[in-house]
């Protein structure tokens, strides 16, 4: 099998692709990458198609071993990679060789790391998507130590080995934009003000469904009498007891606690790499601004990918 073998995984360490949308309805989740701007950037760095499948690192690390001569491409947290070269910052590009490993282990920030293959890696799908499910293992599936995993199409790309420019938008942050709803009128008006007005702290009950967040309670009113509704990833949903989760990729598909608000979706990968200990904060804008917002970024994102595909100029903006 020409690929590579996995000689450590932490948990939560799983084969992601972009997602499968527009089954929810089904009751199947998106799944996908917690951080999808994070593995579109690793493919985009090796010419792969947006869709192509890579692996999601979390911060209990992985090491791999080649059985392929392969490129291969880091993005997303602040990772430390250490390769037959030595230990490296993430967010690069480098060529490796059958017999030679790569760790990949937290660094300064963030909770999750990608790491794409020239050619894709060839993993089982699940309606017709690799993302993983991390709670069945549906569609790609978790990755365990001993376990070897092929590649599509193992590709040696010579002159794309280097750095990855880190964007502006890819960055670090502690304030992040949300719409108030869709059922915020369950809570009081000093309640929804308290939301943007306090700071709060990221909690280590986290996962690939969503992170609780701990601060002032923000305590529904009537919550008792709503029925299950759909739910989308960014949701603020809020507990009998006032506690905040937001909900991440893996997000069950209706759900009946109030969701006091809902991040946008720009801001949807960025929360995901705030660690446990972090504060933030909330800023609100309106539907149509978040709309506006998002087509503007959208293309300007879409524009700095297609450069780094093709190698051509690209800065960190």
């Amino acid at each position: 099998m020409s690929g590579f073998r996995v000689i450590q995984a932490g948990p939560l360490v799983t084969v992601q692709d972009q997602g499968r949308p527009g089954l929810m309805r089904f009751g199947l989740p998106h799944s996908g990458p917690m951080d999808r701007r994070a593995l579109a950037i690793a493919n985009a760095a090796l010419g792969n198609p947006a869709a192509a499948a890579g692996i999601e690192v979390s911060p209990g690390g992985l090491e791999i071993e080649m059985t392929a001569t392969c490129t291969v491409a880091i993005a997303g947290g602040g990772f430390i990679a250490t390769t037959p070269a030595g230990r490296m910052p993430g967010w690069a590009v480098l060529t490796l060789l059958p017999g030679e490993r790569l760790r990949l282990s937290a660094g300064p920030w963030g909770n999750w790391c990608y790491l794409a293959f020239a050619g894709g890696v060839d993993a089982p799908h699940f309606a017709g998507h690799a993302a993983t499910h991390a709670g069945s293992g549906l569609g790609g599936g978790v990755l365990k130590p001993g376990q070897a995993l092929a590649l599509a199409a193992p590709t040696r790309l010579d002159g794309r080995d280097g750095p990855i420019p880190i964007p502006v938008w890819a960055r670090p942050r502690a304030e992040f934009d949300l719409v108030i709803g869709p059922q915020d009128r369950f809570f009081a008006r000093d309640t929804l003000a308290t939301l943007t007005e306090a700071s709060f702290t990221v909690t280590p009950s986290m996962d690939r469904m969503g992170v609780r967040l701990a601060g002032p309670a923000l305590m529904p009113e009537g919550a008792l009498g709503i029925p299950s509704g759909p739910i989308c990833r960014g949701s603020l949903q809020v507990s009998g007891e006032g506690t905040v989760t937001v909900l991440m990729a893996d997000h069950q598909t209706t759900g009946g606690y109030p969701r006091i608000a809902t991040l946008t979706d720009l801001d949807c990968d960025s929360f995901a790499q705030a660690r446990p200990g972090q504060k933030l904060r909330f800023r609100t804008m309106t539907a149509a601004q978040a709309v506006a917002r998002h087509r503007a970024e959208a293309a300007r994102r879409a524009d700095w990918l297609a450069r780094l595909s093709a190698r051509g100029p690209v800065t960190s903006g």
